[in-house]
C-alpha cells in the first residue's frame, strides 16, 4: 500500500484526534468522514435488505397521522 506524507496544523490534528477511536488509523479517520459519498442508489440497495420490527412501522404511521391533523404541533419524543 502506497503512502503519503501530510502536514496539518495543530488545530486539525486535534480534530482528527477527537474522532479517532481506540485502534483506528488517522487514514481511517479521514476516510469514515470524508470518503465516497453516498448516493440514492446506495440507498436503494441498502432499503432492500433493511428490516424494521412491526411497533417500529407503527409507532412511524401513528406520527406521520398525528402529524397530518396538527402540522403546527410538535411531535412528542
Amino acid at each position: 500500500m502506497a503512502v503519503k506524507t501530510i502536514t496539518i496544523d495543530l488545530e486539525a490534528y486535534e480534530a482528527l484526534a477527537r474522532c479517532k477511536r481506540k485502534g483506528d488509523s488517522f487514514s481511517r479517520v479521514i476516510k469514515e468522514h470524508f470518503g465516497r459519498r453516498r448516493t440514492g442508489r446506495d440507498l436503494a440497495v441498502m432499503l432492500k435488505t433493511l428490516r424494521l420490527a412491526d411497533d417500529t412501522l407503527a409507532g412511524a404511521e401513528k406520527l406521520v397521522r398525528e402529524r397530518r391533523r396538527d402540522r403546527a404541533r410538535a411531535p412528542k419524543l
